[in-house]
């Protein structure tokens, strides 16, 4: 039986199998496997979002920075995003356009995540500081180290992509 004729309940198991396999191989540090397992969870539009927000976090492990961000916009189109989803997934994306010195689009994102929820951590501040220049020598330090707040950005989603159901 081809995997298309299978039952949706089936192909959904198979998708929430390959997520959580995802996140065990992304735990273990192989992030190339996990990206290929989150990619399979992509299938099942519950799960989705959270496979392209884990593979956006898995590219930024590998120093595939242009690629999570595609990866972060592919979360935010996802069908039934939460008010919660929506700004967490703002805040990586503008986190990696800033360390990949995209100030204008970062601060696109920040905007955003501003108007969704005003008080999220530090936002109001990096937009002040993007808007006004401040910032130049956080910039020249995000762009020397990407991988700065990353841990940050994934204990921020390592509590909303936990659950998958």
């Amino acid at each position: 039986m081809s995997e298309s004729a299978l039952p949706e309940t089936h192909l959904n198991d198979l998708a929430a199998e390959a997520y959580e396999r995802g996140l065990a191989l992304r735990k273990a540090g192989l992030f190339k496997q996990a990206i290929e397992q989150f990619e399979k969870a992509t299938s099942d539009p519950a799960l989705a979002l959270k496979a392209y927000a884990q593979i956006g976090l898995s590219q930024k492990s590998c120093d595939r920075y242009e690629d999570a961000v595609t990866s972060f916009r592919n979360a935010l189109k996802s069908p039934g995003a939460s008010k919660k989803d929506i700004v967490q997934i703002l805040y990586v994306l503008g986190r990696t356009l800033e360390s990949l010195g995209r100030i204008a689009e970062a601060l696109e994102a920040y905007r955003w995540l501003r108007r969704e929820d005003s008080l999220y951590r530090d936002v109001g501040e990096r937009i002040d500081a993007l808007s006004t220049g401040r910032s130049q020598a956080e910039q020249r330090s995000a762009q020397s180290n990407p991988k700065a707040g990353t841990s940050q950005q994934l204990h921020a989603w390592q509590n909303l992509l936990r659950n998958v159901k």
